[in-house]
């Protein structure tokens, strides 16, 4: 199985060479392909090649970690990002995960806590690559599936992915399709995600939509349409609160 590209930015160097030098990457499944001291070099790096995981630390010069992260959504990079913040930046950390941000870790972090969160965000990454299809897809599908939560979890990944247009997706709809209850889904699928399922449809339907409106030969009213919102004002309210700011911004490169 190949191994994942991970890119660490940090303006601590001794942080960052910590990360680097000191965690087990091979035993992961990631390599690293390159680090950077501020947000500013680190866009630049995200920029030239792609990887599939960057880690990041928030408060940094030049360009913080959000508005780097920000930057790569507006381009349409849908890169999984792990963030690292102090505790009295934890308003920081949640906006990070409206912006699609993995996870994010409070510092100072304890040994072997990188790493979990690191495998829980690699099997988001594993998904993303299977819907990608070909054979190095398929390699990336996660052969670890001991736990039946697992597997039902990404069952309903996947119906989400597949009918996320639907404009009535409900709940009832994604537990039906793996055979559980409403109620037991939602409890596993916030343990396995940290989300809920509505919540979970709701960002792949923003996700959808940046890159729809990436190209500007696409309409706001159609994009919406496209990831199912009948009500265009509904979506460019959610849209706006996701991202923050409206589909037209967003479309024009207004920031």
């Amino acid at each position: 199985m190949p191994f994942y590209k991970v890119l660490v930015v940090d303006d601590e160097p001794f942080v960052r060479r910590g990360i680097v030098s000191q965690t087990d990457w091979a035993s992961l499944g990631f390599e690293v392909v390159g680090e950077a001291g501020d947000g500013m070099s680190g866009l630049e790096q995200a920029r030239k090649q792609q990887q599939d995981l960057i880690i990041c630390d928030i408060r940094m010069p030049k360009m913080n970690g959000i508005d780097m992260l920000k930057e790569l959504r507006r381009e349409g990079n849908a890169v999984s990002v792990i963030f690292l913040t102090a505790y009295d930046e934890f308003e920081y950390a949640r906006e990070a995960l409206k912006l699609y941000a993995d996870d994010y870790i409070l510092k100072p972090f304890e040994d072997g806590e990188l790493e979990k969160v690191i495998l829980r965000v690699k099997e988001r990454i594993a998904w993303r690559r299977s819907r990608e299809g070909g054979a190095e897809a398929r390699t990336a599908i996660p052969e670890e599936k001991n736990e039946a939560k697992s597997r039902y979890i990404q069952e309903a990944l996947r119906y989400i992915e597949a009918h996320y247009m639907e404009s009535e997706i409900s709940i009832r709809d994604v537990s039906g399709a793996v055979g559980l209850s409403e109620g037991h889904l939602s409890r596993m699928f916030k343990k396995e995600t940290g989300i809920t399922v509505m919540n979970c449809i709701t960002r792949y339907r923003m996700s959808r939509a940046m890159e729809l409106l990436s190209d500007c030969r696409n309409k706001v009213y159609e994009v919406a349409e496209q990831v199912g919102y009948k009500d265009i004002s509904y979506f460019s309210n959610t849209f706006k609160k996701l991202v923050g700011m409206t589909p037209s911004e967003y479309q024009s490169g207004k920031r």
